[in-house]
């Protein structure tokens, strides 16, 4: 026996095909009820017609409309004007979830951090041939502060007031105003794409520190962002077990050594952090598999909201990361 249900009439069918018992809305029809019914439809609840019928035939199985199980029949299906009233419901729901999508924090996130390593490696390129386009002309200036060295070529109005500027010798071959006023206004994009840059990494610290306080404490809001990013959503990052949050962001090198039997990756994104990134190499692995049991409690604490983790939480693990460094001072013999 069969518990069919739509957002309007429910029906009991048995195996042959016949009604049982129908009940229909017969209420006042508006866009917003209408609207209501489809939610409850949608998240696989009964709609009261239905509740009805399951307390009259609680042996029977509730499947809603267009379940391929229910056995054919004449369902009570809705007239044209109320499907078309059904079609407008089901937009609104529709325009309703592409608004949900937009203020998901998740989506932000993954757009903040994609937007942010396009621009880094815009900006990276055009810093990089900017350097070398005036190290031409200039072979003993050096870069030490590459961001000031970009300032530097972008203020200054000629190639010799850039020589004055950095201290050393007018060469002998100089660029040509053209040239230079190309080399100038690289320099200022190159500039100019740095701020940007900076700005969209502030807006995605800000994001990262709403949505994922503790991660965000214990490791910092970049790399925070990353992981989430990386594991598809702050809800599934906290239901990953820790050894995969070890390696979000190494996934080529764990297939590797899942074909070939190559030794497996010990850290993805986490290896950014300090603590993993400035250890000695023989206990990077161990730092690494204690972070990242620590970041899944962390994810846990802020998918479910609960009080998020302060600097006493994170000085705890700190001092568990300079305890590992202290029990493996030298590397181990290899035998």
């Amino acid at each position: 026996m069969w518990l069919w249900y739509d957002w309007r009439a429910a029906a009991v069918v048995d195996d042959q095909g016949h009604l049982v018992d129908v009940i229909e809305w017969d209420g006042h029809m508006t866009e917003h009820a209408v609207v209501e019914r489809l939610r409850t439809v949608a998240r696989g609840a009964l709609i009261p017609e239905a509740q009805a019928l399951a307390a009259r035939f609680p042996e029977a199985k509730a499947l809603v409309h267009g379940e391929p199980e229910l056995p054919a029949t004449s369902y009570p299906l809705p007239s044209y004007e109320q499907q078309q009233l059904a079609d407008q419901a089901a937009l609104r729901l529709a325009v309703e979830g592409v608004q949900a999508a937009a203020s998901d924090p998740d989506r932000r996130l993954e757009h903040l951090v994609r937007g942010s390593d396009e621009l880094r490696a815009h900006h990276l390129t055009m810093e990089a041939r900017l350097i070398e386009w005036v190290g031409l002309f200039f072979p003993m200036t050096v870069a030490t502060d590459r961001q000031a060295y970009v300032r530097a070529t972008a203020q200054c109005a000629t190639s010799v007031e850039f020589a004055e500027t950095m201290e050393v010798e007018v060469p002998p071959v100089l660029p040509s105003e053209v040239e230079w006023r190309s080399i100038q206004e690289w320099a200022e994009n190159t500039a100019n794409a740095n701020a940007r840059l900076d700005r969209m990494e502030n807006a995605l610290r800000w994001l990262a520190g709403e949505h994922l306080p503790s991660v965000s404490a214990l490791v910092g809001p970049l790399l925070a962002a990353r992981l989430c990013v990386e594991a598809h959503g702050r809800a599934r990052l906290a239901r990953l077990p820790s050894g995969t949050v070890q390696i979000l962001g190494a996934e080529k090198a764990f297939f590797h050594h899942l074909k070939t039997g190559a030794p497996s990756p010990k850290h993805g994104h986490i290896f950014m952090h300090p603590w993993i990134s400035r250890s000695p190499r023989w206990v990077r692995g161990k730092i690494a598999r204690m972070l990242a049991g620590k970041i899944s409690i962390a994810a846990k604490i802020d998918a479910f909201e609960g009080e998020p983790w302060g600097e006493a939480e994170v000085a705890k693990v700190e001092e568990r990361v300079e305890a590992l460094r202290e029990a493996n001072k030298q590397p181990p013999s290899r035998r």
